[in-house]
């Protein structure tokens, strides 16, 4: 039987990529977000990483350098596509995933650090390699506030993705099912939402991470670098 290699596990202040793949737009399944992070926890089960505020990170553009959501929905995924780079606004975001959960959950800030929301963005699993994760976004979210209640969010997305054959019936249908699993989850209120990530804060120790030259290299050949 051959050796399977081993899954790479992270310490705390460890710079990765967390990048996501193409949903097939005109056949390309390339790497169009690229985001770097810092390891916060990295249990085996879960991985928990930082997205600092100002960080350059790569995201999808059209060729003329309109970005994607100021495009009207009937065309946003169907016109040609390339990447442009940008810096991450706001107050950073700390995004937790489960080994094998088909939804990775997202804690947002306002810049004085109150509170605003976790963000559940359903996904492929993460598919972990040495210079970090990858997967595949579903285009189904669900918000959730402080108060416990939640809500669908880019279901008209959802759709058009479906419309224009980024997603076969079956994917739809399994996405589907994993919304309602998470919106179960929720429900509970199990974890990560029981948990006290909304008072936790980042080392100020952390660098931010840098951007390499290589992050759309495949992802055995790829290795996270730091600033």
């Amino acid at each position: 039987m051959p050796h399977e290699p081993a899954v790479p596990r992270w310490s705390p202040g460890t710079p990765i990529l967390w990048r996501y793949r193409a949903n097939g737009t005109r056949g390309d399944e390339g790497v169009h977000i690229c985001r770097p992070m810092t390891v916060v926890e990295d249990t085996g089960d879960r991985l928990v990483a930082w997205l600092a505020p100002g960080t350059e990170c790569v995201r999808p553009v059209f060729e003329d350098g309109t970005p994607v959501h100021a495009e009207p929905l009937a065309s946003r995924y169907t016109r040609p596509r390339t990447t442009g780079r940008e810096p991450w606004w706001g107050n950073g975001v700390l995004k937790l995933a489960r080994s094998g959960e088909p939804w990775s959950v997202w804690l947002w800030w306002d810049e004085d650090w109150t509170f605003r929301s976790w963000y559940v963005n359903l996904e492929q699993p993460l598919l972990r390699h040495p210079g970090g994760v990858d997967s595949v976004d579903h285009f189904l979210d669900i918000d959730v506030t402080p108060d416990r209640a939640w809500s669908w969010r880019d279901e008209d997305e959802f759709a058009q993705a479906r419309a224009d054959g980024l997603m076969s019936a079956r994917t739809a249908a399994e996405v589907r099912e994993a919304g309602r699993a998470a919106v179960a989850l929720i429900e509970s209120w199990g974890a990560p939402f029981a948990e006290p990530w909304p008072a936790w804060r980042p080392d100020p120790s952390w660098p931010v991470p840098a951007l390499p030259g290589d992050w759309d290299r495949p992802a055995a050949g790829l290795t996270a670098r730091g600033a």
